[in-house]
């Protein structure tokens, strides 16, 4: 007789589990610039398990319009045989849906392309010189651009499989805790939609969840631990977390942990997004955890609420004596979202308010931040 080891499957990126979506509604308010969505996946029959900190891989396909789109501009018929990586012959049609990602265009598709394309406007571009000049024509385009701006690059089918990436799994930081919810994961997706070049664009991923993995649809996803995003091992450490817009997933998932197990350590959320009135996510929650002493602090910035703009940084500055406090008590730091601006803002603003409260200057405050994060005192999920 198998063990029950044997008996439940093993999933991962190589074999995704076929999930249920229970639940996906818009967590955005009307007059919102955003559509940021709450979602939330069945893990029943799964023998998944998971810990605040990790995240959720999930594969999409590529909507059919568009796929059809880029047929009509390469010219070519979707039911063209084409062998898939693996070695599979499947149409053109579903390589494109299910294979090829034909988003977002990259510099090495654009190089691909130019080998076979034999323009010349476009073989100079591609040049290791005009460097500059490709990442200003890669800016907001997509494959489809670049097979209408030079038509006639590909020939054979099969050659997209040289030219285009594999479609990858969009990762995101689980917004719940399984000591909460034991059968289920939730995520909060800020669904990519815009607009470039006179068409209207969507991210893969995100798109896919927000207008075509209705409530009773299947998704395939795993899960990816992080172990480099752990809550304190000691449940009384406080924590202070900083999480503007759907960083405050994992910030979520903390609070639901401690709150589900009983833990008493001090909680501090800074959250931040534009409006309070349509972007203050999870706003109930929040409030609730924060009148039941769950969450000891809150402070929110929102940006577009007045004249001059806040920014969570802001309100750490503003809390700096405060923050410094916390800092010395032993809590752990936490930062979770965009890496390009807000993350460096952020560590940034944590280094004036412990070079300012501490009297030790900025090389003061840097030894510090550098102890913390030697530490595990200072951990970040930034993307």
């Amino acid at each position: 007789m198998a063990s029950p080891e044997t008996q439940t499957a093993t999933y991962s990126r190589s074999n995704p589990f076929l999930s249920l979506v229970t639940r996906n509604i818009l967590l955005t308010g009307p007059g919102s610039e955003k559509e940021t969505r709450h979602i939330e996946l069945s893990l029943e029959g799964s023998g998944l398990t998971y810990l605040p900190g990790d995240a959720v891989g999930i594969f999409a396909t590529t909507r059919s319009s568009a796929v059809a789109e880029l047929l009509a501009a390469l010219g070519i018929p979707g039911d063209a045989p084409v062998k898939d990586h693996a070695g599979a012959e499947i149409s053109l049609r579903e390589a494109l849906t299910s294979r090829l990602y034909i988003g977002k265009l990259g510099r090495g598709s654009l190089n691909n392309y130019a080998k076979l394309a034999g323009n010349a406007a476009l073989s100079t571009l591609a040049l290791p010189e005009n460097k500059a000049k490709v990442e200003e024509y890669l800016w907001g385009r997509e494959f489809i651009d670049l097979c209408r701006d030079f038509p006639g690059g590909v020939r054979d089918p099969q050659e997209l499989f040289t030219i285009l990436p594999k479609i990858t799994p969009r990762m995101y930081s689980l917004a719940s805790s399984q000591a909460m919810h034991p059968d289920s994961v939730h995520m909060a997706v800020r669904v990519v939609l815009y607009e470039s070049h006179g068409m209207k664009r969507q991210g893969l991923v995100s798109g896919y969840l927000g207008g075509r993995a209705p409530e009773g649809s299947s998704l395939p996803m795993f899960f990816q631990t992080n172990d480099k995003f752990r809550l304190p091992q000691d449940p009384t450490t406080p924590v202070i977390m900083i999480g503007p817009g759907t960083g405050v997933a994992p910030f979520r998932a903390f609070i639901e942990h401690r709150s589900a197990r009983g833990e008493s350590g001090d909680m501090w959320l800074f959250f931040g997004d534009q409006r309070e009135a349509s972007d203050f996510l999870y706003r109930d929650e929040f409030l609730r955890y924060k009148a039941q002493g769950v969450l000891t602090r809150l402070d929110t910035a929102f940006s577009r609420d007045q004249p001059e703009k806040i920014y969570v940084q802001t309100r750490m500055r503003q809390q700096a004596k405060e923050l410094y406090r916390w800092l010395e008590e032993g809590a752990h730091f936490y930062v979770c979202g965009d890496a390009t601006r807000m993350a460096k803002d952020v560590e940034t603003a944590l280094l004036d308010v412990i070079a300012a409260e501490s009297g030790r200057g900025p090389e003061g405050a840097a030894e510090y931040l550098a102890a913390m994060k030697k530490a595990k005192r200072y951990q970040r999920d930034v993307y």
